[in-house]
């Protein structure tokens, strides 16, 4: 991702008038109607012939026919088959990209960098979400394209989701709902619906990851006033409240509970347990803290409720190739990949397995379909080169065996939802 330069911006805001709609570092609207984009972002090919620098192979499936949302997979394809053939699958990690909601995609090379490294340090199947964005198509169309790609990823063999990645090497019952900024926003809107909506379906969340989560309001928290801040930082609070009335064409403001989420919705989320991160720097921090709190103590979540902070870092810092080798970053990822290896998993029924391009058709055996001890791929996972970022470590090449435990826990509460 690059950003253009200020000299640029100001040369720019003269030719054009001034500026309507400042959300920079994303982009800018200017008064003559005109749209300014600061983020570049590469685009990356999905290939599930040749595996990443992690080990990882990768491919895109439209996941719903009507709108033409899709998702990109991500299979690591050594632990997947090693898995399978001892009778195992893998924790299923739905990965939801920030970027305002105006930004980004699942193709973007940040994004799928990010997406790749997750698959191979923490030994999971990724699916990363490409849903629509703002302001083409306003919230709540990112809600409901997450919405799609979650039941898609949930749904069993035969039903929305035939997908032999998924269905073959992933464990729906230990799945778990993962995104940075306005992309943990979504995650929180799309675990919030898995436990009221009537059509949820057996979706069944094992865990929700907030990473510097983009929540707002219509008073300032502390550290949203200058006086607080260290350094600038890199969200201003002026243009931070500009973001909900826009991706939305003005249907809602800050105040919206999808963005300042009160503690009753909060208390109905399904999840077992959440991770959240903040950074210090953040301007959105005092949100993500709030946010824990409201889980920790106002749900009663207790200890499973648990709270990351990276410091002196800004928003988003772990996606940046510059912080690729940091150490927070490498903490970030580490904690990350605890919480997903610490879910319980359920041994597959056997049946044949096949990977496109890439696999060699196997059987995995037939194992009982209850107990077992807590997921060890945390422990056991290979390293991974500092080269491929994220904090993670270079896969080894052999074939291991990833002993992924198991337990069939129940169903999420099924009711309205908004």
């Amino acid at each position: 991702m690059s950003t253009s330069n200020g000299s640029l911006a100001a040369h720019s805001e003269s030719r054009d008038g001034g500026i309507a709609v400042d959300l920079f570092p994303f982009l800018r609207v200017y008064n003559d109607g005109r749209v300014r984009e600061f983020v570049r972002h590469k685009k990356m090919g999905a290939s599930s012939d040749e595996r990443s620098r992690n080990g990882v192979v990768t491919k895109d499936v439209v996941v719903d026919g009507e709108t033409g949302v899709s998702v990109r997979l991500f299979l690591p394809i050594d632990a997947a088959q090693a898995a399978a053939e001892d009778g195992r699958r893998l924790p299923l990690v739905v990965y939801i990209h920030g970027g305002g909601f105006c930004t980004g995609s699942a193709s973007a090379e940040m994004f799928h960098n990010y997406a790749d490294s997750l698959a191979a340090h923490a030994v999971a199947v990724v699916v990363s979400v490409d849903y629509r964005l703002a302001p083409e198509h306003p919230i709540p169309a990112a809600y409901d394209d997450a919405w799609a790609a979650l039941r898609w990823a949930a749904a069993s063999s035969g039903g929305l989701s035939d997908d032999a990645w998924v269905g073959s090497y992933a464990d729906r019952t230990c799945m778990f709902l993962a995104g940075e900024s306005s992309g943990a926003n979504i995650v929180h809107n799309v675990a919030l619906r898995a436990g009221t909506a009537r059509n949820a379906g057996d979706i069944d969340i094992e865990g929700m990851i907030l990473l510097q989560p983009y929540f707002w309001g219509t008073e300032r928290l502390p550290f949203e006033k200058p006086c607080a801040w260290r350094t600038k930082p890199k969200l201003l609070p002026e243009r931070v409240d500009n973001l909900c009335p826009y991706v939305t064409a003005g249907a809602a403001g800050n105040d919206d509970p999808r963005i300042n989420p009160p503690a009753k919705d909060i208390a109905l989320l399904p999840c077992r347990r959440a991770l959240v991160a903040v950074a210090t720097e953040d301007v959105l921090r005092d949100r993500g803290r709030r946010h824990h709190e409201l889980l920790r103590d106002g749900a009663g979540w207790g200890d499973r409720a648990q709270l990351v902070v990276s410091r002196r870092k800004d928003h988003c810092f772990h996606l940046l190739p510059e912080y690729s080798s940091d150490d927070e970053t490498k903490e970030l990822m580490d904690h990350v990949t605890k919480f997903i290896a610490e879910g319980k998993t359920t041994p597959p029924i056997s049946m044949p397995m096949e990977v496109e391009g890439v696999g060699r058709k196997t059987t995995a055996r037939t194992v009982p379909s209850r107990g077992g001890a807590r997921c060890c791929a945390a422990q056991i996972a290979p390293t991974v080169p500092r080269r491929s970022g994220f904090g993670v470590r270079p896969l080894s090449n052999k074939v291991q065996k990833y002993h992924l435990p198991a337990a069939a826990l129940g169903r999420s509460v099924l009711k309205s939802y908004f």
